[in-house]
């Protein structure tokens, strides 16, 4: 194991490189290149079969021949009400869209998209946690925080298909 007590591996990917760690259990955290870094990259990779089989769901879901992800996900620390924000978002399936309003109101907090937002952009597992599934009331794109920002979740959400406005 890592020094930092998880599993970790790298892949490549259409939106730069990825980082996942696990504890052998669960996905912990996935990160996406941004800057041409990764926040472990000093680390050495610590494969495991959990991440091995992470990293082909992966594979196959940039390639398009998965909708669906069969992986144990727990993102760890955050508010209780991150925590809600992030299930919500675990029970989008691909191609679903959803809005910030709309999720503030389903944990039965109407007006909070802005906590909401703040919320969506420190889910620690993006991908497979959907986080690009969320747009503004008219499809906008206000925002994203992994990779490159607003033209990774435009790939995201192009390639499942989720109509758009910039």
């Amino acid at each position: 194991m890592t020094t930092i007590g998880t599993f970790l591996i790298r892949l490549p990917s259409p939106i730069g490189r990825l980082e996942l760690t696990s504890d052998g259990e669960r996905i912990l955290s996935l990160s996406i290149e941004q800057g041409g870094h990764l926040p472990l990259e000093e680390t050495p990779e610590e494969p495991s079969p959990l991440l091995d089989r992470a990293a082909r769901q992966l594979t196959e879901y940039f390639a398009g021949t998965r909708t669906a992800f069969d992986l144990p996900v727990t993102p760890t620390g955050g508010t209780a009400f991150q925590q809600g924000v992030w299930q919500r978002l675990s029970e989008l399936g691909f191609g679903e869209v959803t809005s910030y309003g709309e999720l503030g109101r389903s944990l039965g907090r109407p007006g909070s998209g802005r906590a909401v937002g703040g919320a969506v952009g420190a889910n620690p597992v993006p991908i497979l946690i959907g986080c690009h599934r969320v747009l503004a009331a008219d499809h906008r794109i206000t925002g994203y925080s992994g990779g490159n920002g607003v033209p990774t979740k435009v790939w995201l959400l192009d390639h499942e298909g989720i109509e758009h406005r910039s």
